[in-house]
């Protein structure tokens, strides 16, 4: 089973509610809109491990937690600086959720 972590994403709460709102009118079931969210789930989980070269630095403060749980690390970070080759972005207090993107198996249409 893939990540759901992108369905909270513009691009996921879009497609949510396009489902919602096509079950609602009869023209497609739960069990199909179950099927099109699993499947953007892979998609996402997919594309992202394979199609996106970027690279960034980070530097924070301070580490106030981290968590490994179910193969998912969870940081909360205080005082960041995120560095690009040309840019630099800074957040006060920044979560990041890393997974392990290359363990999602492929889908039929990949």
């Amino acid at each position: 089973m893939a990540y759901q972590l992108y369905r909270n994403t513009t691009l996921g709460n879009t497609l949510q509610e396009t489902l919602d709102e096509l079950i609602q009118f009869g023209q497609i079931t739960p069990q199909l809109a179950l099927k099109v969210l699993v499947h953007f789930d892979r998609t996402m989980n997919n594309s992202l491990a394979q199609k996106v070269k970027n690279r960034l630095t980070f530097k924070a403060g301070k580490l106030n937690t981290y968590r490994f749980c179910d193969n998912v690390w969870t940081f909360l970070l205080s005082d960041v600086e995120f560095r690009d080759v040309s840019e630099l972005c800074k957040g006060e207090t920044v979560k990041i959720v890393a997974c392990d993107g290359k363990a999602v198996p492929p889908t039929k249409d990949d």
